[in-house]
């Protein structure tokens, strides 16, 4: 799979992570979502300094598919400017990355 990605996506809670990441796999837009809990994140929002304790989702994909998965995240997800970032892949074990290929809609 030569179009991997990993897009990274912080929420506020569990529950917003686990219906985002449920619709991502249920609708075949991704083939594997980690959920990591209790991110410490620190940034300027409207000029002031914000702490917040969020869960990050790292989304194993297809980079043809960023912009669906943008849609759904923007239509799911409480926040006014969620992170939606994708890394592409440089190198990684291929029988994983054919299985992502495979767990994900078709080019």
């Amino acid at each position: 799979m030569k179009d991997a990605i990993i897009v990274l996506c912080t929420c506020p809670d569990k529950s917003v992570g686990e219906q985002i990441a449920r619709i991502l796999i249920e609708k075949q837009l991704a083939a594997c979502v980690n959920m990591i809990p209790n991110i410490q994140s620190f940034y300027q929002w409207k000029g002031e300094l914000v702490a917040d304790l969020e869960v990050q989702l790292l989304i194993k994909t297809s980079a043809h598919l960023f912009s669906n998965i943008q849609e759904m995240i923007l239509q799911n997800h409480p926040y006014e400017l969620p992170e939606i970032v994708a890394v592409r892949l440089v190198e990684g074990y291929a029988p994983y990355l054919e299985w992502v290929a495979q767990n994900v809609q078709p080019a």
